[in-house]
């Protein structure tokens, strides 16, 4: 699959977000920049299909539907939308993501599912004190268990601090089973990948294939809730 922004904005102006476009495709990660506090959660949620641009459009393999963007791709970690509570237990986040993909989430099942990515040692840790690239690969986990899913968005993992490397190659990872990727982070973090040359961390924003043909805006395509 392939979803393009074709010079998304929101707000008066572009205040949320100025005109974007970018692209990113199923087999690869990439990164798009957004700086501020606000901008990479809205870049996020246009770019995941819950949330409507001011200007342009989103595709997926050339069609604009929001619906099939919120039913294909992942929002994962975006702050104030998507981000689990830094005081909740990872047990608790698992617990709580196991049930919304449809699978038995007692205590001791989310334990079970950490202990299969060797994290049970650290499942009554509160998740805001997870090492960032930890939090990363549980939380994209958790969030590929839901039918259906074949990319994911994750906002700003540079949050949370650490050196960038460990993240990148984890979505990476991703990638490399296929799904498509796409990481928003800050300009520190992606000249930190830029020099770090093996990484081959490639920027999602540049010319994108033209659109064919415009197709209707999704009627309910305005902004739902991240889950």
């Amino acid at each position: 699959m392939r979803v393009a922004l074709h010079e998304v904005s929101k707000g008066r102006g572009g205040q949320a977000l100025a005109s974007t476009s970018l692209e990113f495709h199923s087999g690869a990660v990439r990164y798009a920049l957004a700086e501020t506090e606000q901008r990479p959660t809205v870049l996020g949620l246009i770019a995941s299909g819950r949330m409507k641009p001011e200007t342009g459009r989103v595709t997926i393999d050339g069609v604009a539907n929001a619906k099939a963007l919120r039913r294909t791709v992942a929002l994962v970690d975006a702050p104030d939308v998507s981000d689990p509570h830094p005081d909740i237990a990872l047990a608790g986040v698992v617990g709580e993501e196991l049930m919304f993909a449809g699978n038995p989430a007692t205590p001791l099942h989310a334990r079970r599912w950490l202990a299969q990515l060797g994290y049970d040692d650290i499942a009554a840790a509160p998740i805001g004190t997870v090492d960032p690239a930890a939090r990363v690969r549980i939380l994209c986990e958790l969030a590929v268990l839901r039918e259906g899913v074949e990319a994911i968005v994750l906002v700003s993992p540079d949050r949370h601090g650490g050196s960038p490397d460990g993240w990148w190659r984890i979505a990476g990872e991703f990638a490399d089973r296929g799904l498509a990727m796409l990481v928003i982070l800050g300009g520190s973090a992606a000249v930190a990948l830029e020099r770090m040359q093996e990484l081959g961390a490639v920027n999602a924003s540049g010319p994108i294939e033209p659109l064919v043909l415009p197709a209707a805006d999704d009627a309910d395509g305005d902004e739902e809730a991240a889950r």
